[in-house]
């Protein structure tokens, strides 16, 4: 993943790295280019007035390379023609301004002189201080070298402070509705932690006020649900025996789903457990699965937890498996993990849960296609067993079984 700071850095490093080079770009194009062009044309006429005649090449030989001694240059003089007729140093070329004037010109290694004589003649002459402008261009770099290292602090601390930021989003997401950041500075970076915080305050606030709600409603059904139940044992006459059966039965329903929503709104209010004791886990499981039938093997694991809350697990995946089973054998198993831990393992060989729906099985109040309220349960026992396992420092995952089938694999941590 790209780093929003490497690529804030790299922008700023990239534009004086193009600033330097269109500044350099200009300096050699532009060199001299203002030079003042009469300055220029009366400085050729000197140069012609000191040079020999284009016939003594001799005498022209010796004064070009005086010349070119004494302006520390390298320096050609041509004939009408272009020809060479003496230089100094280095061999230049370059286009004559012999129709346009005097001025500057380009030529191999960089800006030359050209100074177009009145006799016809050109001469071009390259300073070697001109060759010192590396100087200028090494400034310019470490100008850009400067810069970069200063700016490279002050992107790192914007960025830092966005990735914990993100961090504490992230956390948010995760379900610690604690989670805030802390408000450094005053700029938009500041603002935009603030809007955070403000926003996670209104989510926990919102939250904890359903959580109160659905815990009082939950505990307030029992009442009436009781009431219920006494009215239906006591109603006279055994006439429609059927009715008093399914009311019966809709009212045990519906105190299951008040006793889950119950608990889950516990385990979601807890941070910690307060109760934690040594459970042998084999135990417990032999007690639960002589309920249902299922068939118990495995070795004594014991951990350290709250036995109510892993009584329930156990129940709720022997349940759920008998429940979609189709009658056919429910196996439990548990066996101490490597490090300390267990892993209680209960299989059917039931219809089996689609790969896409593996996940969402373990939601509240989720049921898998094709199930309908004649199968039982309230779409919360398998989201209150990831709960208790979590609570319990492990989790919970539902594995294919090989010829057909489920497994749930619950990990319980030592404690």
């Amino acid at each position: 993943m790209r780093r929003l700071y490497l690529q804030i850095y790299l922008t700023i490093v990239g534009v004086l790295l193009l600033f330097g080079a269109l500044a350099s770009t200009a300096w050699w194009l532009t060199s001299g280019e203002h030079e003042d062009r009469a300055s220029l044309e009366g400085l050729a006429a000197l140069v012609a007035e000191v040079l020999p005649a284009a016939d003594r090449r001799a005498e022209l030989e010796t004064k070009v390379a005086q010349l070119g001694r004494q302006f520390n240059a390298d320096i050609t003089v041509r004939g009408k023609g272009g020809e060479p007729l003496a230089h100094s140093g280095e061999a230049l070329s370059g286009t004559a301004h012999s129709t346009t004037g005097s001025g500057w010109t380009y030529g191999r290694g960089g800006p030359l002189l050209a100074l177009s004589l009145p006799d016809g003649r050109s001469l071009l002459a390259r300073m070697h201080r001109h060759r010192h402008g590396i100087g200028w261009l090494g400034g310019l770099l470490l100008l850009a070298v400067a810069i970069a290292i200063g700016a490279y602090p002050v992107v790192r601390r914007i960025t830092r402070r966005l990735e914990r930021l993100q961090t504490r989003v992230d956390a948010l997401g995760a379900g610690n509705l604690e989670a805030r950041v802390q408000v450094e500075g005053c700029d938009e970076v500041a603002e935009l932690a603030r809007s955070f915080n403000r926003a996670a305050d209104r989510i926990q606030r919102l939250v904890n006020a359903q959580k109160t709600v659905l815990a009082g409603a939950s505990h307030e059904l029992r009442s009436p649900l009781t009431r219920m139940r006494m009215a239906v044992e006591l109603l006279p006459g055994d006439e429609r025996p059927e009715l008093r059966t399914q009311m019966a039965r809709d009212i045990a329903e519906l105190d299951e789903l008040i006793g889950e929503l119950l608990l889950a709104s516990r385990l979601d209010t807890l941070d910690h457990l307060s109760n934690r004791e040594e459970v042998d886990l084999l135990a417990l499981l032999a007690e639960e699965a002589s309920r249902t039938g299922a068939e118990v093997s495995g070795q004594p694991a014991v951990i350290r937890g709250d036995p109510r809350m892993l009584r329930r697990l156990i129940r709720n995946l022997l349940e759920n498996a008998r429940r979609y089973a189709g009658g056919a054998r429910v196996e439990a198993l548990v066996r101490a993990l490597d490090g300390g831990g267990a892993r209680i393992t209960v299989a059917d060989r039931g219809p089996g849960v689609a790969e896409s729906e593996r996940e969402r099985i373990f939601e509240a109040f989720y049921r898998p296609p094709g199930s309908t309220e004649t199968d039982g349960g309230v779409g919360l026992g398998l989201a209150l067993v990831r709960q208790i396992a979590r609570r319990h420092g492990g989790d919970v995952r539902y594995v294919s079984r090989d010829g057909g089938g489920s497994v749930f694999e619950v990990d319980l941590a030592k404690g």
